[in-house]
């Protein structure tokens, strides 16, 4: 199966401090990568936070249930979520930065092994702080030839100086 056709970058986004965060405000960011989902990896984590039900360890069992194949686990799939958003942008002119946390989470499709993910990342919200600027990127996780995706998240950021 060949790659499918997507603009080339040279690399992420970069936003300028609290004046390159307010001029993406409200706007489309950007897309990350296409990513596999290997079953490895979802055993690996469940491994490690002991969510070891069928559904993502046993394919065997899997491939007769509900989905027809094991399915990567929603929290691993929000896990990616801040190395994929730093390969569609950065912020600089901040020396801190954290991750604030989520707004809200949803997983409307299951995300079954060998299928490819990307992140679609948009400025939903930005705000000044004293000493810094919260920003809320809305993620959407596409699932490659399915009409809904396995995620969508509002993840908080909070840059200071």
């Amino acid at each position: 199966m060949g790659e499918p056709t997507t603009t080339q970058r040279s690399g992420p986004v970069v936003l300028h401090g609290i004046e390159g965060l307010r001029e993406r405000a409200g706007g489309d960011i950007g897309t990350s990568s296409w990513r596999t989902v290997e079953q490895a990896q979802i055993d690996l984590f469940a491994k490690l936070t002991g969510d070891e039900q069928w559904i993502h360890v046993d394919p065997a069992r899997a491939e007769a249930g509900p989905f027809g194949t094991t399915v990567q686990h929603g929290f691993l799939t929000l896990g990616l979520a801040t190395g994929l958003l730093w390969e569609v942008c950065t912020v600089e002119g901040f020396g801190v930065v954290l991750n604030y946390g989520l707004n809200k989470v949803r997983f409307p499709s299951p995300l079954r092994v060998g299928s490819r993910i990307r992140m679609h990342v948009a400025l939903a919200d930005v705000r000044e702080l004293a000493g810094g600027a919260e920003a809320v990127y809305r993620l959407t996780y596409e699932i490659e030839g399915e009409p809904k995706p396995c995620c969508v998240a509002d993840l908080v950021f909070r840059y200071y100086s």
